[in-house]
């Protein structure tokens, strides 16, 4: 087993020698305060994304991008030439922002929908995954093609981390933004992707700390040591529960929320159509599965990586993929679930 550094990231500030430093909240308070302040803004940009205008998730995601790039490129350091993370950079964000761009325009005001009848037979057409899979595959052919330009810069080792750092997270947070364009369901699918993780965590750690000295079998020994299989049930049960959670936000709060305009909306009286109900709940173990395999994959990232975590934006989180890791891969299932819903039904829930 690889030995994980001390240090969070490449250059992390280290205390002089024989002066120890002396914290002024505990990890344990750090971690707290961490978490409600970036719970808090989730809660203000779902708010603004539900009373005023899904471009504002949309900006929250762009963050995600932006920050969760360079985080990537920090942890691979020197492994890459600087214009290698100059190419990676730019062409992340251009492939978030091109489909949000592009899905704006087409939707919003070039007036392409779904009609209320059948479902695969629109108004017009969206070609904002057309332009955005263009964008993206010039991305990877700029990349690849450095091999030509700078030669003696560049290396097939170089290549490689540069597509990594470019891919991840770039390519799930345009997942994420077609879950927050969604026709039908945006606002549930968005409170799939964000709270089932927690509740996946939380469930899966309680879990795994009462009953794995009991039932030690480890879920991925050489990724993630601490993780066991016990814990990873508790997490697809916290999943169900969170399911049931996300149900009533739903019906209790959001479709009762009606956008007729930038900022404006009606309300109506909220009724909870109980047919939806264990199909929540799979959504949230299924969700759950696929939240926790994220994380495992970021775990196998810093392990390869030997770093502990991926930056220190959220002390005692680490930085902002070591938060949205489970979360990018809840996007998939999650986006992959209502698309098929829509194609076949085409009405909300």
């Amino acid at each position: 087993m690889e030995e994980i550094k001390e240090q969070q990231y490449p250059g992390a500030p280290t205390p002089p020698e024989g002066e120890p430093q002396k914290p002024h909240h505990s990890n344990a308070q750090l971690r707290t305060y961490s978490g409600l302040v970036y719970v808090a803004i989730l809660l203000l940009f779902f708010a603004l994304k539900l009373f005023v205008h899904k471009l504002f998730f949309d900006i929250l995601i762009l963050l995600f991008a932006v920050i969760g790039t360079f985080e990537m490129l920090r942890a691979f350091g020197d492994r890459m030439h600087r214009s290698q993370k100059i190419v990676a950079m730019t062409f992340a964000l251009l492939v978030v922002i091109m489909y949000i761009v592009a899905d704006i325009l087409f939707t919003d005001i070039l007036g392409v929908e779904f009609p209320n009848g059948d479902p695969l037979t629109a108004v017009g057409r969206n070609y904002a995954p057309h332009v955005t899979l263009v964008v993206f595959i010039a991305g990877i052919a700029v990349i690849f093609g450095m091999l030509v330009f700078a030669p003696t810069k560049v290396s097939l080792e170089s290549v490689g981390c540069t597509l990594i750092s470019y891919m991840y997270p770039s390519v799930f947070l345009v997942v994420m933004t077609v879950c927050n364009h969604l026709e039908y369901y945006s606002d549930v699918a968005i409170c799939f992707v964000f709270i089932i993780s927690p509740f996946a965590d939380i469930f899966a750690y309680a879990v795994g700390k009462t009953l794995g000295k009991k039932y030690p079998w480890k879920m991925a020994p050489h990724v993630s040591p601490n993780k066991t299989v016990v814990g990873g049930i508790g997490g697809l049960v916290g999943g169900a529960l969170g399911g049931v959670v996300v149900f009533f936000v739903y019906y209790g709060l959001c479709k009762c929320v009606h956008l007729t305009g930038f900022a404006e909306f009606t309300l109506t009286r909220p009724v909870l159509e109980w047919h939806d109900f264990i199909f929540f709940i799979g959504i949230g173990v299924l969700t759950s599965a696929f939240a926790q395999f994220g994380d495992l994959v970021e775990s196998s990232f810093k392990r390869k990586l030997g770093i502990k975590d991926m930056g220190n934006i959220l002390p005692g989180h680490g930085g902002i993929l070591d938060r949205i890791d489970s979360s990018l891969y809840a996007s998939l299932i999650v986006a992959f679930i209502f698309v098929i819903r829509i194609m076949t039904k085409g009405i909300a829930a």
